[in-house]
Order: structure tokens, then C-alpha cells, then sequence
């Protein structure tokens, strides 16, 4: 108020008595007043960066190790890398494969097995979260390593043994024995951090040894599509190769984050890497220290997103939740009653936005425990309660191409959605290894103009239910979409089967 209130008295005071030059000065000065008023009145909004990193560096450092991994690999099928990116007819190939592959050659008896014993090595880091020898790092770190070595700041090495690893996460927990008390640090909070928030990684890149960088989180819940548990902190304090498994400190010295992986067109950092939140290493190396593996719940669904297309066929006001595609026989949802069609839209207390929200909320469960489902069924919501079960061991396989079926000869044509349906014959069944159990309508042709094409749709596909309704034939099919047209609806659901697996689709007419 002092700083304006003398502010106004000097602009009185040269309107009445100056000439325009004394004038510029009044209104510089003023200028200069409100200026500093902001300053000083305005609220702070961000704390400044420190004028050294280096106490804390001294205080979290020490903790920070490096990993060094050996796994022993048999001679056996030749190596790729020397013939990557050159053509089949290059006379390169055959000197590479003479070099690499004969009887003297790196992988022994032209790559057929008995060769010598490959001893292959990766670096990377870690820290240590407890006195006693605790060191988290990073799953893809760790490996399949018949041998692992942790070296502290001191320059002292210790054989390490592994507790547990987690592929899902990327997270493994090792312990070293040491005859005195080591030095370790601490979890932090990373739900309360933001995006601008000042942020440390120590690692060891390139296997320098312990490198400080810093910088700020750039951006929180990045999805990677690595997997389900995606939800990275981005940040562009430089990380680089070997950086995987070292932690991400805030401006208190806690961990919020596991360094893992970086975006690079060159191999190198540039400014975009990401870290594993504390929120969800925490509770995996809890599991993995009391019992070396990380139990998950199961609910035993294949669930889809829902798209604004779907939400609107669903009668839902916004596209939400998850909507459950097929369920696996005696799991815990078909015990409860969750059909299929039906969207999760509430579990165990958690809103469901998407598809993340309920693989993660399911995880978090602990097997054996009753969790409230609220589902979306017909219009309504209803609430279904669930008996979480241990989440399986499960393999993904690769998706193969299939040949695709004789096309029937008694077809029926939907132009509103630009498909050819027809009957699902026998031979049909057996060239897409579907049972007899499966009914429904095969889709024969496609316009790829119509926005069946845009979806995904394909010769092959069987349509098996419209809308939540089974679907018996070609014409059933037929009959039931053009009802749906007819109620003024935007898109139809169908479910498609897909070779065995199946999926929702939501498909919008064709303008007319």
C-alpha cells in the first residue's frame, strides 16, 4: 500500500509542476512501482531452484548403486546382429555367417549347437532401501543373470542374490550382505507430486559410475502401452542407458520414481525419460521382500474401453468404464454374475474411467477378500459382489495369420453398414476353429469406403450378438441392425468373434 500510495503522490505532483520530460520521469517511476509492488504483493507459486544440488547429492548418493549383470548363453542358433538391415543376395551375409558361425567362429560349429559358452554383460543401477542390504532396481536390469554385482560409491563390490522380480512392473528386489550398516534411503510420495516439481536421478550411465542429473517432471501417468501398469512420471532430467533401475529423487531426498526407460531416436537422452512412480513400486517390493513374488486379485474378464460410439449404444452419458467382452469360465466375475455386455463402472470403491483404473484396482486386491462391483446392465446400474481370486500365470501369444473361409453362397447385404453377411456352415467353423457352440452371422465382405472398415472389421468376423441380443442368423442379424437404425441411433453395438476371441464394436451407420 506504502509503495502505491507514494506512487500516486509523485504523478500529482508532476502533473501539476513538471514539463513532458519530468513527466517520462514520473511515469517510469510509477511503472517501476507497480512493478515492485507485484513483486513483493504477489503470491509465490512456485519454489526457485536451488542454488546447488550439491547437499543434496551428498545426502542421497551414497545409497545409489551400481548393477552388473552376467548371464551365460550356450553357442547355439547364430547371431543375428551382424546380418541385420543386409539383403539376402549380399555377399556380406556369407562372409558374416563364415565369421561368426564356422567351426573357429564366435558361436562354434556353424551356430548348431555345442558351441562355446557366450558370457553376455549389462550395467545398470540401483539404491538401497534398507540398512541391511536391500537394493531395488529394475526387472529388465536383472535379466535372466546367472550372476549378479552391486558396487557402492565406496568402490566396495558384493555378490548379490535376487528375492524377487516383477516383469509386470519392471521391478526386482536384491539383497547383499554386508558386515556393517549400509547407507539407504527412503520412499516418497509420488501422487503429491506435479508436473513442474524439481526432480534428481542418480544412476550410472554408460557406465560412468555415479552421475547426477536434474530437471523436472514433465508429465505424470504416461502411457507407454507397455502394459497394463502404465502410468510412468516423465521427466527431462537427462537419462541415459544404464540409468535403468536408479531412482528419482524430490528436493527432500525421498524416491518417487524408478528410472526405466527413455525416448530416443539416437540411443542417447534427449530430454524425454521415464520413472516407475513410488506408488506402485512401493506395495511390489513390499510383496517381493515378504514373499519374492507379487500376488495380484483376479477377476477373470476381458474388458475393452468404451468409445463415445459405444457409450452412446449403451445409453451411458459419457464414454466410461470398462466394458467386459468375454469372461473366463468358473472366474470370479462369472461366479458373481457379471454377464458379458455388462460395464464395470465402480470397483471396490474406485471410479472406473478406463481401462487402467480397473486393471489396476483388481491387482491391488488382495486374493480371497469380497469386493462391491457397480456394473452398467440395461439401461441401470446394479451392484454385484465379487470373490477376488489369485491372479493366474498367464502366456501371451503371438497372433498368427489365418486363412481366411470359403465365402457362403447365401448371403445378405447391409448397406447401412456397408457388411455381407452370411450363413456360418460347417466349413466355415472348421477353417476358423470355432465349435458349434458359437452362432451367429459371418461377415463375408467389407466395403473398405464403409465405417465397418474403419473399425476393424473383416471377412472372417462373426457377429454373434446385436446390441445385447443373440444373434441366430445372416437375416437375424439383418433385422435387428436396421431396428436399431430405425430408433435414430448413431451406431450399433455388435459383438464380434474373432477367431475364438471376442471383442465389442461399436459401428456407425453409413450416411445417408
Amino acid at each position: 500500500m506504502s509503495l502505491s500510495s507514494s506512487a500516486d503522490g509523485a504523478v500529482n505532483a508532476g502533473m501539476s509542476s513538471a514539463g513532458p520530460r519530468s513527466k517520462q520521469r514520473v511515469a517510469s517511476s510509477l511503472l517501476g512501482g507497480v512493478i515492485a509492488a507485484a513483486f513483493f504483493l504477489a503470491p509465490a507459486f512456485a519454489a526457485e531452484a536451488p542454488t546447488s544440488f550439491a547437499p543434496l547429492v551428498n545426502e542421497v548418493a551414497p545409497a545409489v548403486v551400481n548393477v552388473s549383470t552376467t548371464q551365460k548363453v550356450q553357442g547355439g542358433p547364430m547371431m543375428d546382429f551382424p546380418f541385420q538391415g543386409l539383403p539376402e543376395d549380399s555377399p556380406f551375409r556369407d562372409f558374416f555367417k563364415r565369421f561368426f558361425n564356422g567351426p573357429n567362429g564366435p558361436m562354434g560349429q556353424g551356430g548348431k549347437g555345442g558351441g562355446r559358452t557366450i558370457e553376455q554383460h549389462s550395467l545398470g543401477s540401483g539404491f538401497i532401501i534398507d540398512p541391511s542390504g536391500y537394493v531395488v532396481t529394475n526387472n529388465h536390469v536383472v535379466g535372466k543373470a546367472t550372476d549378479i554385482d552391486v558396487t557402492l560409491t565406496s568402490g566396495k563390490t558384493y555378490k548379490a542374490k535376487l528375492i524377487g522380480r516383477d516383469q509386470r512392473t519392471d521391478l526386482a528386489l536384491l539383497k547383499i550382505k554386508a558386515d556393517e550398516s549400509l547407507p539407504s534411503v527412503a520412499w516418497g510420495e509420488s501422487d503429491k507430486s506435479q508436473v513442474g516439481d524439481w526432480v534428481l536421478a542418480v544412476g550410472n550411465p554408460f557406465g560412468l559410475g555415479g552421475t547426477v542429473t536434474a530437471g523436472i517432471i514433465s508429465a505424470r501417468g504416461r502411457d507407454l502401452h507397455e502394459g497394463p501398469y502404465d502410468s510412468f512420471i516423465q521427466t527431462d532430467a537427462a537419462i541415459n542407458r544404464g540409468n535403468s533401475g536408479g531412482p528419482m529423487f524430490n528436493m527432500d531426498g525421498k524416491v518417487i520414481g524408478i528410472n526405466s526407460a527413455i525416448y530416443s531416436p539416437n540411443g542417447g537422452s534427449v530430454g524425454i525419460g521415464f520413472a516407475v512412480p513410488s506408488s506402485i513400486a512401493m506395495p511390489v517390493i513390499a510383496q517381493l521382500r515378504e514373499h519374492g513374488a507379487v500376488e495380484r486379485g483376479w477377476l477373470g474378464v476381458q474388458i475393452q474401453q468404451v468409445t463415445p460410439d459405444m457409450a452412446e449404444s449403451l445409453g451411458l452419458k459419457q464414454p466410461e468404464g470398462a466394458l467386459v467382452a468375454s469372461l473366463t469360465k468358473d472366474s470370479p466375475a462369472k461366479n458373481a454374475g457379471i454377464r458379458q455386455g455388462d460395464v464395470i463402472v465402480n470397483f471396490n470403491g474406485t471410479d472406473i474411467k478406463d481401462l487402467r483404473d480397473l486393471t489396476r484396482a483388481v491387482a491391488d486386491t488382495r486374493p480371497g477378500t469380497q469386493a462391491p462391483v457397480t456394473i452398467w446392465r440395461d439401461g441401470h446400474k446394479t451392484d454385484i459382489r465379487v470373490d477376488i481370486a489369485k491372479a493366474p500365470e498367464t502366456n501371451v501369444a503371438e497372433e498368427e495369420e489365418q486363412p481366411q473361409p470359403a465365402t457362403p453362397a447365401d448371403e445378405t447385404k447391409v448397406p447401412s453398414l456397408g457388411l455381407t453377411l452370411g450363413q456360418l456352415t460347417s466349413d466355415a467353423r472348421k477353417e476358423l476353429g470355432l465349435g458349434t457352440d458359437v452362432k451367429g452371422a459371418l461377415v463375408t465382405d467389407v466395403d473398405d469406403s464403409a465405417p465397418a472398415a474403419e473399425q476393424g472389421i473383416k471377412p472372417g468376423d462373426v457377429i454373434v450378438k446385436v446390441g445385447q441380443e443373440q444373434v441366430e442368423s445372416p437375416k437375424d442379424a439383418a433385422a435387428r441392425i436396421a431396428k436399431a437404425k430405425s430408433a435414430n441411433q448413431k451406431a450399433v453395438l455388435v459383438l464380434v468373434n474373432r477367431r475364438g476371441n471376442e471383442l465389442f464394436v461399436a459401428l456407425p451407420f453409413v450416411p445417408a
